[in-house]
Formats: structure tokens, C-alpha cells, sequence
């Protein structure tokens, strides 16, 4: 009898450890989903600057200085390797100001202001940063739920076994990023 109690308490700590593994794969699983959520819609973005870039060149030749800083950031948001959270978040704060900058800059310019492509490519943009937040929100929470599962006790002893890992969470670095320009037509 107390050998079958003995494979019984073995078999139960087997699957309790299986448990917590698949749980484990499930949230791996889910933060990876997020990241591909956010890497997407700031592909959609960087694919727009190139064309707000192009009108408000048009419009506002002079601005050189920042519209070179837009396209120099753009550039450097997509030589940043994969899984470098960390900077690609520093990077996209600072894209996001500068497309701040250069949006407040249309202010100077009444026939850009009026431009139906600026506002169309304005109209675009609020969208994708509306997106770029809710797959910011999304990634962050299940980079928080495997966080948990991976220091948990007794999850992080099946985590340390089969190398499973904290992520970053995907956050704008500089305070005064996070900050939303203000920006009236």
C-alpha cells in the first residue's frame, strides 16, 4: 500500500511540474505574441514617416535640422537586433517626440495645415500610436504574468530547470518622452 501511496504523491509532483511547464510555454508564448503585436504597428509607423517627412518638406524646406532627425531615428529604430527591448524603446521614445516636434511644426504652415494628405498621414499616425499603445499594454502584462511565473516559488524551479527567463518590459527610458505633444489646428 504505501508503495502506490509513494507513485501516487511521484505521479502528482510529475504532472504539477508539466503543469506549471505548459503554463510556462503559454505565457512564453504570449509575450512573443506581444512583441509581434508592437513590432507591427511600429513597422506601420515608420512606414509613414517617409511620407509626412516628404509633405512637410514641401512645406517647410527650412526645417531641415528635424526632419533629418526624424529620418536619422527612423533609421536607427531599424538597425536595433530584435530582442533589444530595452533600446528599441529608448529609440522609439525619442522617434515619438520628434514626430511630436514635427507635427507642431505643421502650426507654422496654414497650407500645410490644410493639406489633405498631411491630414490623412496625421489621421494615420493618431491611429497607429493608438495601436502602438494597446500592444504596448498587451506585451507589457504578459511579460508581467510570465515575470511572475518565472520568480514564483514553485514555478521558478521548473523555470530555472528548463531555462526559462524575465523579459523587459517595453517602456519609453526618458520621462519627458511620455509626455504627449500638444499639437492644434
Amino acid at each position: 500500500m504505501s508503495t502506490w501511496m509513494v507513485l501516487a504523491a511521484i505521479a502528482a509532483v510529475v504532472f504539477y511540474a508539466v503543469t506549471l511547464y505548459n503554463r510556462l510555454v503559454r505565457t512564453r508564448q504570449m509575450t512573443q505574441e506581444g512583441w509581434s503585436g508592437i513590432d507591427v504597428q511600429l513597422k506601420r509607423r515608420a512606414d509613414l514617416i517617409p511620407n509626412l517627412v516628404d509633405t512637410v518638406k514641401g512645406y517647410a524646406g527650412h526645417e531641415r535640422e528635424l526632419l533629418e532627425q526624424v529620418t536619422k531615428l527612423r533609421a536607427q529604430v531599424g538597425n536595433v537586433p530584435q530582442g533589444d527591448v530595452a533600446e528599441r524603446g529608448k529609440l522609439e521614445g525619442l522617434l515619438s517626440g520628434a514626430i511630436g516636434r514635427l507635427l507642431a511644426v505643421a502650426e507654422n504652415y496654414p497650407g500645410l495645415k490644410a493639406d489633405e494628405n498631411f491630414l490623412k498621414l496625421q489621421e494615420a499616425l493618431a491611429e497607429v500610436e493608438n495601436e502602438i499603445q494597446m500592444a504596448r499594454r498587451y506585451y507589457n502584462g504578459a511579460v508581467r504574468n510570465l515575470n511572475v511565473m518565472v520568480e514564483s516559488f514553485p514555478s521558478n524551479l521548473v523555470a530555472g530547470q528548463f531555462g526559462f527567463a524575465k523579459r523587459e518590459y517595453f517602456e519609453i527610458g526618458n520621462v519627458a518622452d511620455r509626455a504627449v505633444p500638444e499639437v492644434s489646428f
